[in-house]
């Protein structure tokens, strides 16, 4: 028996068996692509919110260029005057900080009727009425007694900082993946 080495090639099923396998290979490549992305984003979330704690803690022991009140937060009146009064509060604030990936112009929401209020609570009545979105960083000045500071002249004595992640994490864990950074004054 002669076999004939001329030919000899790929049968349809071995065909189709290694496409298949080619095509399982590059929808789990596209799935962990995905995912990497994802977690540099939430990455990214995450040391937003921790520098603009960090330049909110710095306001609290340094205050502003124009007033020497210091041992208070910024109420929610830093967004009212855009962002020339928010580089007036946050100086040394990097607009990068207060803009969540994927978006152009700095968007940071604060929350402005919430007192009391359970943090899931909190987050599916955000404003909008559709709770947090990945693309916010919510800021909620507290007096003592818990109520919201809304005017500068308003003694803000400690606030949380909201911000929602696309994977959950044991600190920001689902169905929300929200993650909340008091102030460490309280």
């Amino acid at each position: 028996m002669i076999i004939d080495m001329d030919n000899r090639g790929f049968t349809i099923v071995e065909l189709i068996v290694i496409i298949a396998v080619m095509g399982i290979l590059l929808i789990f490549s596209v799935v962990n692509l995905g995912s990497s992305q994802a977690n540099g984003r939430d990455s990214e979330r995450k040391t937003d919110a921790e520098t603009i704690a960090l330049q909110l803690e710095s306001f609290y022991t340094s205050g502003e260029d124009i007033s020497t009140t210091v041992g208070r937060y910024p109420s929610t009146a830093i967004f009212t005057g855009g962002a020339n009064t928010m580089k007036r509060m946050l100086r040394d604030i990097d607009t990068k900080s207060i803009t969540a990936p994927g978006i152009t112009d700095p968007v940071i929401t604060f929350v402005a009727s919430y007192n009391n209020t359970p943090i899931a609570d909190t987050i599916k009545s955000a404003p909008g009425g559709t709770g947090i979105t990945k693309d916010q960083y919510i800021y909620q000045p507290l007096k003592n007694d818990n109520s919201l500071c809304q005017s500068e002249s308003d003694e803000c004595r400690k606030f949380n900082l909201y911000y929602k992640l696309e994977i959950a994490t044991a600190d920001c864990p689902a169905p929300n993946n929200v993650c909340m950074i008091m102030s460490s004054k309280q």
